[in-house]
């Protein structure tokens, strides 16, 4: 069977740009875009492939952040990729996606911004919430 996606890293450069972009000023950007994990299925049941955070996130009650992931998606044409947080996140932290559901279309790989997937949360909860580097925050 073909795949209906594969993901890649961003370059570096637009990395680095669209973290200045979101006002994230942070220093080992290259270490951080390199170590970073392609999104992947916990199990073979998993609904969607996890996306991990690619730096430390703390977030205030009622703050929200712009998260480049790091990643772009190469999406079969007449497909479309959706991003949720991950349940958990939802749940315990309300952690919500500012536009309920993103929605990454087949063409946005040529994007100008070569298709790199950003998200926006807010943390609707009355408490601080902090993500390590790594941690599974969104599923697509």
């Amino acid at each position: 069977m073909e795949k209906v996606a594969i993901f890649e890293k961003v370059s570096v450069e637009q990395f680095k740009k669209d973290l200045k972009d979101c006002g994230l000023f942070l220093e080992n950007e290259e270490e951080l875009l390199e170590e970073l994990l392609l999104p992947s299925r916990a199990t073979v049941g998993s609904a969607g492939y996890d996306f991990r955070l690619p730096f430390y996130l703390k977030m205030e009650p009622g703050q929200s952040e712009r998260i480049p992931t790091g990643i772009r998606v190469r999406i079969r044409e007449g497909w479309v990729l959706q991003i949720f947080p991950r349940s958990s996140l939802g749940f315990k932290y309300r952690l919500q996606l500012d536009n309920t559901v993103g929605i990454i279309d087949s063409d946005y790989y040529h994007a100008a911004n070569e298709g790199h997937i950003i998200v926006k949360l807010t943390n609707h909860s009355d408490r601080v919430v902090e993500l390590k580097r790594g941690d599974r925050f969104v599923q697509g």
